[in-house]
């Protein structure tokens, strides 16, 4: 089976959600507070040291911040999306596996 690979993404300001359709039939709506929690960039990350690790469900599921909304989304080659926040931050590039790991892992539970 080829790797999952987004066939549709919609991002919802109103209610902070991305949903990706994925080529495997799956469907994933992630919070935009999650995705801010778990930023992949190494600043984000605390070093180059830490790159590369799966997503922290953790942080995912616990985050919080009602004021945290996305200003752009846009892609990143044929690989990745990268989000601006509207709290300045948009150094993250969030790979289509990053992406499916966190979908996967909604459904794993803690």
């Amino acid at each position: 089976m080829s790797k999952p690979r987004p066939t549709g993404i919609t991002a919802n300001r109103t209610e902070r959600t991305l949903t990706i359709d994925w080529n495997n039939g799956r469907s994933c709506t992630y919070t935009f507070v999650g995705l801010r929690a778990v930023c992949p960039c190494v600043e984000c990350k605390g070093g180059h040291a830490n790159m590369g690790g799966p997503p922290d469900m953790g942080a995912y599921n616990d985050a919080y911040n009602p004021q945290l909304n996305l200003k752009e989304i846009g892609q990143v080659g044929s690989y990745a999306l990268q989000f601006q926040w509207n709290d300045g931050h948009h150094t993250g590039i969030y790979t289509w596996d990053y992406l499916f790991q966190i979908c996967a892992g909604q459904e794993d539970g803690p």
